[in-house]
């Protein structure tokens, strides 16, 4: 027990301030002395990391880039014409197929080429919203004729789509890997990605298509 005590006597004076007795028998603390602070100084990529905070992913959908838009607003204010010229600014790249704008499900080569596969081309699909419009119609007649021919017809053509969009699926993936035989492409959703883009009108597309119906693609 005494070996003990005295090891922590002696560690207490290691670490107590150096005292200097003057002339007259008076103790003082030596100049230029600096407490320890007890940890080590941080290094400075260290302490700009803690201050900034980790890097946010990137969105991965329209919601959540709303989202983040509204909550950077509230942060950095500015005003309404500022913020109206930046939307459209960002819209109109968007459009135009900037990568840098994109949602990250359109970006890369392998799905720009494959807007291009499905823009080349006039779709039954394309029918697709026009026909949902025409179906929500038909059931405001009170007609059971005009209910049996476009229940009729509303099955012939999605019958027809689903055969047309598979058939688009199997081509566009083999096109696609023959084009980038070093990419991983995968069927289902390079297919469903084909898919969906050739179900919506043409004007609407997003970002606009680059090539007209008709025009062969390399």
């Amino acid at each position: 027990m005494r070996f003990l005590r005295r090891n922590t006597t002696e560690e207490a004076d290691t670490t107590a301030e150096p005292v200097e007795v003057d002339s007259n028998g008076e103790s003082r603390t030596s100049r230029g002395y600096t407490p320890a602070k007890g940890r080590a100084t941080p290094k400075r990529r260290e302490a700009e990391g803690k201050r900034r905070g980790p890097v946010a992913p990137p969105p991965r959908s329209t919601r959540e880039a709303i989202r983040r838009n509204r909550e950077l607003r509230k942060q950095n204010p500015v005003s309404k014409e500022e913020r109206r010229a930046a939307a459209k600014e960002r819209r109109e790249r968007m459009m135009a197929g900037d990568d840098r704008y994109l949602l990250p499900r359109d970006r890369g080569p392998v799905k720009a080429y494959v807007r291009d596969l499905v823009d080349s081309r006039r779709h039954i699909l394309g029918l697709f919203m026009p026909l949902a419009v025409l179906v929500f119609v038909s059931l405001l007649v009170p007609v059971p004729a005009v209910q049996q021919y476009a229940t009729l017809m509303t099955t012939v053509l999605l019958l027809g789509m689903v055969v047309e969009g598979f058939l688009n699926g199997r081509r566009i993936t083999r096109q696609v890997r023959e084009k980038f035989p070093n990419e991983e492409v995968k069927g289902f959703s390079i297919g469903w990605y084909a898919f969906v883009r050739a179900s919506q009108i043409r004007r609407l597309r997003v970002p606009k298509p680059r090539v007209k119906p008709g025009q062969a693609i390399d």
